[in-house]
């Protein structure tokens, strides 16, 4: 199976969990990983799943990750298996936002094909902006999910083994 990455970060968190979700999906394929300013235009080579992740900023997506998903969309994502994550405060979405659940929607209507719900994982809060640590775990359970989205995947039988 061949999965793609693409995240945006700001202060490293995003990365680091985009890392993490790359280390447990590598166990069920090949995975490439990009930060949002690598992707090129189309999307040339079909790959079996694409994960796409970034920060949620003011409820919503960040710039960065806000670009990564219009340049996908405006390419060809039409049944193309997907799932989106985020990192942000933990919180009720209502009150937080999440980019994840705002890029899924956006992928979906676009015609990719969800294999899960948008997951987040969250950053302590306190002290400066750029200082602030994912949660205790969180490394942990993104290596988890990358494992079960793969596993979502390859269950959806439209993917290459």
């Amino acid at each position: 199976m061949q999965i793609v990455i693409l995240y945006d970060t700001k202060f490293g968190n995003t990365e680091k969990i985009a890392r993490a979700v790359a280390r447990g999906a590598s166990e069920l394929g090949t995975v490439r990983l990009m930060d949002g300013s690598q992707i090129v235009l189309p999307f040339a080579d079909r790959h079996d799943l694409l994960l796409v992740g970034g920060p949620t900023q003011k409820r919503g997506m960040s710039p960065g990750f806000r670009e990564v998903v219009d340049a996908l969309v405006s390419g060809d994502v039409q049944g193309l298996p997907t799932a989106a994550f985020d990192t942000r405060y933990r919180g009720s979405t209502w009150l937080m936002g999440s980019a994840a659940s705002e890029a899924a929607k956006r992928l979906q209507k676009a015609g990719a094909m969800l294999v899960t719900a948008p997951e987040s994982f969250f950053i302590g809060r306190g002290g400066p902006l750029e200082r602030q640590a994912l949660e205790t775990g969180e490394v942990e359970r993104a290596e988890a999910w990358g494992r079960a989205v793969g596993a979502a995947a390859l269950a959806t039988g439209r993917t290459a083994a």
